[in-house]
């Protein structure tokens, strides 16, 4: 009987659908036609063990239509959680490929012209590729870990560019909370491409992180070339606003600013 059922669910479905039309519908036949009643009371007059039976069955069939619909309920839940946590994992997996890239020419240049230089750089390289490709996997990570990670970003970018940066990272973590990984650096990578790049002198970052118990403010500005067009967001900024909505739903505020050269984000994180 058990595998008739499993694989025959729609007709045990249809079955008991069609038994509970027509048991009412006999009542009523057998009332109106072979009784002769003008009026009928449902189950009126009936002995006392059909009247149980009866009443028991739609019983059992209301609490099974219930017990149905709480699990198709939950299996959706459980469905849309997880296609959540997927599309969170996909974003992180898309932070950073081409940093990377730009870092390995970097690496190839530096082989023959500075051996201690490329074997620093190599050393960080692999440092900030490790928690890319491990802690990106997590769904949560310590602040203090992301706050590491993005001074070796920090460390990667001055080695890189050949120019004098003023970049300060000033931190004041009252708690060591957990957030999603990967968010924050995508606000500094964007500072460089969009700042640091097209400048040949007097570039700055300006970063500050503070976290209490009640919140968490990331702040970052920029200075970048006027003459340049203007810039559009890319795939970064969209994926971190995307992020956000699904992991930070009305706890988040997130501006940006342009202004006389200067460009400027802030981050506010409800905790």
């Amino acid at each position: 009987m058990i595998p008739f059922l499993k694989n025959n669910n729609w007709f045990v479905i249809k079955f008991i659908i069609a038994i509970s039309i027509l048991i009412p519908l006999g009542i009523l036949t057998y009332e109106f036609i072979v009784l002769g009643n003008e009026s009928v009371v449902f189950l009126a007059n009936y002995p006392l063990a059909i009247s149980i039976i009866i009443i028991v069955y739609y019983s059992i069939i209301i609490v099974s239509i219930i017990v149905w619909l709480i699990s198709k309920l939950l299996a959706l839940l459980t469905l849309k959680n997880e296609m959540r946590k997927i599309e969170i994992l996909h974003l992180q997996s898309q932070v950073n490929p081409h940093f990377f890239f730009n870092m390995l020419n970097t690496v190839y240049g530096l082989v023959d012209q500075d051996t201690d230089k490329t074997k620093k750089l190599i050393l960080k390289l692999s440092e900030v590729m490790r928690y890319s490709i491990y802690e990106g996997d997590k769904m949560t990570v310590t602040i203090e870990e992301e706050v590491n990670y993005i001074h070796n970003f920090i460390e990667l970018q001055k080695i890189r560019y050949h120019k004098t940066i003023d970049v300060k990272f000033t931190t004041h973590i009252e708690k060591n909370i957990s957030i999603t990984p990967l968010m924050l650096i995508m606000l500094v990578e964007n500072a460089f491409k969009h700042g640091v790049e097209n400048l040949r002198e007097n570039a700055y970052v300006h970063i500050t992180l503070k976290v209490d118990d009640h919140k968490m403010i990331f702040e970052i500005e920029n200075n970048f070339d006027e003459s340049e067009p203007p810039q559009k967001e890319g795939i970064g900024l969209s994926n971190l606003k995307r992020r956000l909505k699904l992991v930070y739903p009305k706890m988040h505020e997130l501006t940006i600013a342009s202004h006389s050269g200067k460009y400027k984000a802030q981050l506010l994180i409800q905790l």
